[in-house]
């Protein structure tokens, strides 16, 4: 029993241990967006349509303290509209997608889901965020960068 025992707890650290990363763009050597009146000054468009819309894709803010997440978001969001230049109104709905990460003190990072709606608008989407890995910061496809 007690081989047993020993051997469950062998298998279960080694299956936490051996869980691989399925974020495709982590990028170690960006530099996150200055700050100008409370939005991040993005001057790119995403390549990818992935970018921002599949957990594979996310927007990578950090790294960043938790309590950092909700401000860095915003300065992100607050950079964009929609596409006819439609505010956007948006809300944290969920947490999901756990992944390995060097970067927090637990080894463990998750994403955040926000639902963004533009204003006047019954249009919603879900955009995933990553405050723990850096990554590429752009405009996803689909919105716009606001004119500074």
């Amino acid at each position: 029993m007690k081989a047993l025992t020993t051997l469950f707890l062998l298998l279960l650290l080694y299956s936490c241990t051996s869980t691989k990363s399925t974020l495709k763009n982590i990028d170690p050597n960006a530099i996150r967006p200055k700050v100008v009146h409370n939005a991040f000054v993005i001057t790119e468009y995403a390549k990818d349509s992935q970018y921002g819309y599949d957990a594979d894709y996310p927007i990578n803010l950090g790294p960043l303290y938790d309590k950092q997440e909700e401000q860095n978001i915003a300065y992100f969001l607050n950079a964009l509209e929609g596409p006819k230049g439609e505010k956007l109104v948006y809300q944290k709905t969920a947490t999901c997608c756990p992944f390995p990460s060097d970067t927090h003190g637990i080894g463990a990072g998750t994403l955040s889901i926000y639902e963004v709606e533009l204003e006047g608008t019954s249009k919603k989407i879900s955009l995933y965020f990553n405050i723990y890995e850096k990554g590429q910061i752009v405009c996803p496809k689909g919105l716009n960068i606001k004119k500074q």
